[in-house]
């Protein structure tokens, strides 16, 4: 897909399970959040609970090895979540969630989706900024499965 010095961004293969769940956990683990019940599907079970769905992971990979991470959920209006979006603390700063983003952009757009959409906490400021930086939008809250959801945000493509 994308090459960057840093890592090449990639779509997920199952041989990706392992690190895409302790990528996703360790984020969690690392903003003091509980792994909650939508995390644990998703987590657990990627190709039903994602790919399955019309979704795509994409996987950050440096000399083999999964770096980074981000998956794109397809919702009821035909546009995609953006969800479990993270990058190694070792990688940070290489521009990864930036390229992450710009390969969900690309397949969104080519699915022809209206809209990009993601729920983050307020205490991730680096995503925060991120998103915003990418051209996201701040919504008014709606509800939500996850607790630590307090910011919604939304790119009209």
């Amino acid at each position: 897909m994308q090459t960057s010095g840093a890592a090449d961004i990639v779509h997920y293969r199952p041989d990706h399970a392992d690190a895409w769940r302790t990528l996703n956990e360790a984020w969690l683990a690392e903003g003091g959040f509980a792994v909650e019940a939508k995390d644990r599907k998703v987590l657990d079970d990627p190709q039903g609970s994602i790919l399955d769905g019309g979704g795509r992971i994409f996987i950050a990979e440096r000399e083999g090895e999964a770096i980074g991470c981000c998956a794109l959920m397809a919702m009821d209006d035909g546009g995609f979540e953006v969800a479990k979006m993270t990058v190694s603390p070792a990688a940070r700063g290489l521009g990864l969630g930036r390229l992450l983003l710009e390969a969900c952009e690309a397949e969104a757009r080519a699915a022809g989706a209206p809209r990009l959409y993601l729920e983050t906490s307020s205490t991730l400021a680096p995503a925060g900024a991120l998103y915003r930086g990418f051209g996201f939008v701040d919504l008014p809250p709606r509800p939500s499965p996850y607790v630590r959801a307090d910011v919604w945000m939304e790119k009209r493509l």
